[in-house]
């Protein structure tokens, strides 16, 4: 599904050279290369701060502490996504409120997000799923008129770029309130560990978010939030100011994959493409097909025995996972995350995918639901 292997190789004397500077210094944390990471993001995505952390989960944890929320207080989230965006807002005593995504685009409903605001609203957190923003320019008109804070999950979108209607464009998790990335190893910018990041325009918000990010301190050894403990190490941040210079790259190296996708699965009668919001640009964390009058779950198992990897994201929507039942919630109650966890298949995509692995793997996919 992804090749790090390979992308190291092409970043090696770099990445090597940096990881070493790391070394040689001992600065293991908070060192220099954070602050130098941070300071290169906010030029990259235009945005006033950018504080990074443990991991992507925390960034949105610490997003939703810095904004305040009280016990009960209600979250709205797509309900076809990672299970990170509302374990956070269960963890914290919120309540996860889940609404469905649009069969196409797979990202949040409006008229689902609609329907879903009551008086105990007070965030709405879209998920910027496989690559592409949702749809901020509503999203962000609802919560202007019903007073809410928008706390963005771009862990699947760093780079992506979204254009308002007045021709306004910001990059995803820069729209938002705060917005929330992951620098896990198979995101489009990933490190070699675990790693996040927050963003923000407000310099309040930046303030308490750097604070709740280090135990709630401010001064030294004096505590004025209750915080956690999430920071990105020195060695990780080495490693991702290495690779963001080539994240542009990396976009166009994706986007060129899925181009190729897309013409080799045009004709297919078995395989919905994934749909392109002209509004936002796609950076394709993941290439995810819609799979139609055929047996995905075979298809994925044809494909293993073929050695490509395949992947379903996500195969249980949140209202129907275990853990998050809610008497509100019955199997049915959102179409359309239910019919795409039913039908979605994910192809390999990363920047090293050439022509001849492209072409195997499509003709494969033609020739088995042929």
């Amino acid at each position: 599904m992804v090749d790090l292997r390979s992308q190291y190789l092409n970043l090696k004397p770099e990445i090597d050279s940096a990881i070493q500077q790391v070394i040689d210094s001992t600065s293991f944390v908070k060192g220099k290369q954070v602050s130098d990471l941070q300071e290169h993001l906010q030029q990259y995505l235009g945005v006033r701060n950018v504080i990074c952390c443990g991991n992507g989960t925390d960034a949105l944890q610490i997003a939703l502490m810095a904004l305040g929320l009280r016990r009960g207080d209600e979250v709205i989230t797509p309900t076809f996504t990672f299970i990170a965006t509302a374990e956070v807002v269960a963890l914290l005593g919120l309540t996860p409120v889940v609404v469905d995504v649009d069969f196409d685009t797979m990202n949040m409903s409006i008229d689902s997000l609609r329907r879903a605001i009551t008086p105990r609203t007070k965030a709405i957190v879209p998920v910027h799923l496989f690559g592409q923003c949702a749809n901020m320019q509503a999203i962000c008109e609802i919560a202007r008129e019903h007073n809410l804070f928008v706390v963005e999950d771009a862990c699947q979108a760093i780079g992506a770029e979204y254009t308002f209607a007045d021709g306004t464009r910001r990059k995803a998790g820069c729209i938002g309130q705060i917005g929330c990335t992951s620098f896990f190893p198979s995101k489009n910018l990933g490190c070699y560990g675990d790693g996040g990041a927050l963003f923000t325009d407000d310099d309040q918000l930046a303030a308490r978010i750097r604070a709740i990010a280090n135990h709630g301190m401010v001064v030294r050894y004096h505590h004025d939030l209750i915080g956690v403990n999430s920071r990105l190490d020195s060695i990780q941040a080495a490693i991702l100011d290495v690779k963001l210079p080539h994240l542009d790259q990396f976009t166009r190296s994706r986007q060129r994959a899925a181009d190729f996708y897309d013409r080799a699965f045009a004709g297919n009668k078995h395989l919905l493409l994934p749909a392109r919001d002209p509004q936002s640009t796609h950076v394709f964390h993941q290439y995810t097909l819609r799979v139609i009058d055929y047996d995905r779950d075979l298809l994925r198992d044809q494909l293993a025995e073929a050695g490509i990897p395949a992947m379903v994201y996500y195969p249980v929507p949140l209202h129907m996972q275990k853990a998050y039942q809610d008497p509100r919630y019955h199997e049915g109650d959102f179409p359309a995350a239910e019919r795409l966890a039913s039908c979605v298949l994910s192809l390999p995509m990363h920047t090293e995918l050439d022509d001849e692995q492209l072409t195997y793997i499509t003709q494969t996919v033609n020739n088995l639901t042929a």
